[in-house]
């Protein structure tokens, strides 16, 4: 007997059902996978040798670049971004590649001006880019517009997408209730969106909630609906089922060792459970456990970059609604700043930092500026005062420079931000974009020659500091780091033969040698240890006694030190205590971090927590007073302004620009 759940048909083995609305799949193994689980470090090499197999699989699309793809590649890697996309081309000839962009953001952290954009859009189509799944942190989708334009002039598919987020455990209330979707959705309609998503970051839609929502939009929109729901709560397999009920056109999976945790469903189980139904992906189970072996042979590699805390169903998502991307940088920066123990205190104070700063949704780059500006707030703020140190992106945010939030800013907060502000303390309401100076042909006088073509010139224009080193790295003109360079699987195996001799207290090997013949001269000595009783022999060896043996006695306690009546004891042999593992040896000292050590004579201003020296705002010998920024600190991609403590004179400057710092060092000197 066939039975109807929503639009879905299906039966039993005997009960023939009509595949008429077959349910398309994108793959995201490539992409959101491995960004999801081992903090986007999947690389090209790695995925080349399955690249024809998965081709074979019959995707709607795979997605295989954008998101933190780019900083990635260039940042850790030491892989031009671009030619990951050239090089699976080569490989992938059927199947459409995707790439989620950040709409006036790109790839980066901030909004940058037109002409970037316009450059950035135009050789991601070049390069062979056929879906571009465009969304806004604010769903301000006045940040599309620039990107739109390119990627309609190129023919190529425009994929809108509304980030799902909630204020309450289900769809509802004030901000994010099911209107609030439809608007959006009839928006993206109307801006000639090719296809909708829906993008479920946190893993937060509820399976009703999903069925709801897909049903209405259906019934609001015509073009196909796409659903992205990350596992991180555990509901996104019963959260698909439902949706798929509703009448969803696409979902987003991974391959099964790249699936579940903060990743996405398994493509083989949705496979499966479809199979005699009217939605029938189609899909040769086969195929894709074939594809799923390699990842499954190649994980290893990448297992040290999964966190206990992070790599399990959390169910506190729900509560906290923090995305797996946003908590693994939450994780890693308490981490870094020796405070690990404050992540309860961090979820505490998250939901009121992102209600002050509009309710906005937690996707990137929001979910770093308010995890950021949280971990600031409970380990930098007072009982007297909040907001002690505010990033530049909090500051941005409360200008305008990322759009209109879905909800106020609170106005004292607003206010704090934006005093002495460089672009006034009046927040702008306008498209973003249009108050930005284009900034290409600056960054081409800056790189110089370094930029070889255009994807070298964008690389520096997004990311200046990074990615000039990248740019010195892939031209030979600096030698690449060692953590850096691709780890293979007989390093992966040395690695694992070394834990294994740690657990056994073997790390640290005994090396064996040959006693000599004792002399009829050995005399024997209680020697007391603490509280052990040793026998000792010793002989003598050019005239100096010598320990030839060493054997705890048995049945020893320290009471007995004394006996009153001794007995005579046998000797049995005994292994000798394991070594203590020797202390690790400190690294060979760099100049800077002699410099860094050296006494100070003055008021030192330290590094708060570790990052990268972006810019330095003074020169040693200027006068500053209390408060005057001095720096730019980058901590988990966020920009702080590191301030002078007191007024004076900057007597030394112990950091350039470029440098990785650490927590405690110092960094400036201000002297009278």
């Amino acid at each position: 007997m066939i039975e109807k759940h929503g639009v879905l048909e299906a039966g039993t083995l005997e009960d023939k059902v009509e595949v008429t609305n077959p349910l398309k799949i994108q793959d995201l193994t490539l992409r959101d996978g491995h960004q999801s689980l081992f903090a986007t470090r999947g690389r090209t090499e790695d995925f080349i040798p399955i690249a024809e197999e998965m081709d074979k699989c019959g995707f709607y699309s795979m997605e295989v670049w954008g998101g933190a793809t780019f900083d990635s590649c260039h940042r850790f890697l030491g892989e031009d971004p671009w030619e990951r996309i050239r090089t699976l081309k080569k490989y992938i000839k059927k199947t459409p590649f995707s790439m989620l962009l950040r709409g006036q953001n790109l790839v980066g952290y901030r909004n940058y001006p037109d002409d970037v954009v316009e450059a950035f859009v135009e050789r991601c189509c070049v390069n062979g880019i056929d879906i571009f799944r465009v969304f806004d942190a604010l769903n301000d989708f006045r940040n599309f517009k620039t990107a739109v334009k390119v990627i309609k002039k190129n023919g190529k598919h425009f994929q809108g997408s509304i980030c799902y987020s909630l204020t309450e455990q289900r769809m509802g209330g004030p901000v994010y209730n099911l209107q609030y979707y439809l608007d959006k959705a009839k928006e993206l309609e109307d801006m000639g969106a090719d296809t909708i998503c829906i993008k479920d970051m946190a893993g937060l839609m509820a399976p009703y909630d999903a069925y709801v929502l897909i049903k209405a939009l259906k019934e609001t929109v015509k073009v196909p609906i796409h659903l992205h729901s990350h596992f991180t709560s555990g509901m996104a397999d019963m959260t698909m089922l439902k949706a798929i009920e509703a009448g969803v056109d696409i979902i987003d999976t991974c391959l099964s060792p790249w699936a579940y945790r903060t990743s996405h469903p398994a493509v083989e189980p949705i496979v499966v459970a479809l199979k005699g139904t009217n939605r029938d992906t189609g899909l040769d189970l086969r195929q894709l456990i074939k594809c799923a072996r390699h990842f499954e042979e190649i994980s290893p590699k990448y297992r040290h970059l999964l966190d206990d805390r992070i790599s399990v169903i959390d169910v506190n998502v729900l509560l906290h609604q923090t995305p797996g991307g946003m908590l693994s940088n939450l994780v890693n920066q308490l981490r870094e700043m020796d405070a690990i123990d404050k992540l309860d205190e961090v979820f505490k104070e998250l939901p009121r930092v992102r209600k002050e700063l509009g309710q906005v949704p937690l996707v990137t780059p929001t979910s770093q500026i308010v995890g950021t500006q949280t971990v600031n707030n409970v380990l930098f703020d007072t009982p007297d005062e909040r907001y002690k140190m505010i990033t530049a992106q909090v500051k941005d945010l409360c200008y305008g420079l990322y759009g209109k939030t879905p909800a106020p800013i609170d106005p004292e907060v607003q206010k704090k931000a934006l005093k002495g502000y460089p672009r006034g303390e009046t927040p702008f309401t306008g498209r973003p974009a249009d108050i930005l100076e284009p900034e290409l042909e600056k960054a081409k006088q800056e790189i110089g020659d370094l930029a070889k073509d255009m994807d070298d010139l964008l690389i520096y224009a997004l990311y200046p500091t990074t990615g000039k080193k990248f740019l010195r790295i892939k031209y030979g003109l600096e030698e690449m780091p060692e953590e850096m360079k691709p780890k293979t699987m007989e390093d992966v195996k040395r690695e694992q033969e070394l834990i294994e001799k740690a657990k056994k207290g073997l790390l640290v090997e005994k090396v064996e040698k040959e006693a000599p013949e004792k002399s009829p001269n050995v005399r024997t000595f209680n020697v007391f240890v603490d509280d052990e009783y040793f026998k000792v022999e010793v002989d003598s060896a050019d005239g100096q006694p010598m320990i030839t043996q060493i054997t705890p006695m048995p049945g020893y306690m320290p009471s007995m030190a004394q006996p009153q009546q001794p007995q005579p004891m046998q000797v049995t042999p005994q292994a000798p205590a394991p070594k203590p593992a020797p202390s690790v040896s400190k690294k060979k000292e760099t100049k800077e971090e002699k410099k860094a050590e050296a006494p100070v004579s003055g008021t030192p201003v330290e590094a708060p927590m570790p990052g990268i020296i972006i810019r330095l705002e003074k020169n040693v010998g200027d006068q500053v007073e209390e408060g005057d920024v001095l720096l730019i600190l980058e901590a988990m991609k966020m920009e702080n302004s590191i301030t002078a403590p007191t007024s004076g004179v900057v007597k030394e400057i112990r950091v350039k620009e470029g440098d990785n710092v650490s927590k405690g060092q110092v960094l400036v000197v201000i002297g009278e």
